[in-house]
């Protein structure tokens, strides 16, 4: 494939997977405590703390798939944070009927988002990232 297709892909891919991120973010700042009532719905613990650690990934990890910087390290948050969230929040085997089939597609969605998160720690951000440079290997 061409160099510069490739870069422009791994570019716009980590732009998509950041667009999916960093908004969310952003958005449990605003509703901090529509985030932890959530979050407390499903019975886990700590709902404040795990409210605040949700921010800082999300926003965090959404930044450097952004940037390119420290992309590998961030892609692999971002999808293990991703499983937890998935197994937590759209446990589709384990609500009324009803709810079933969209708790069964946002869970596979999800499986999807971690398959590209897993691909960016394997292959890195790219050249055309800031972060380019220092994570690209040799083949």
């Amino acid at each position: 494939m061409n160099t510069t297709l490739q870069n422009s892909l791994t570019l716009l891919g980590r732009l998509a997977l950041a667009a999916l991120f960093l908004p969310a973010g952003l958005s449990k700042i605003g509703g901090f405590e529509g985030t932890v009532g959530y979050i407390n719905s499903v019975g886990l613990p700590f709902a404040s703390l795990a409210a605040v650690i949700a921010i800082l990934v999300e926003v965090g990890g959404g930044l450097a798939l952004i940037t390119g910087l420290f992309t590998r390290s961030a892609a692999l948050v971002l999808a293990a944070f991703t499983a937890v969230a998935t197994l937590f929040f759209h446990a589709f085997w384990a609500v009324p009927a009803e709810q079933a089939f969209m708790q069964q597609l946002m869970f596979y969605k999800n499986v999807g988002v971690i398959g590209g998160l897993l691909v960016l720690v394997a292959h890195g951000a790219g050249a055309w990232a800031l972060g380019g440079k220092r994570h690209q290997v040799a083949a």
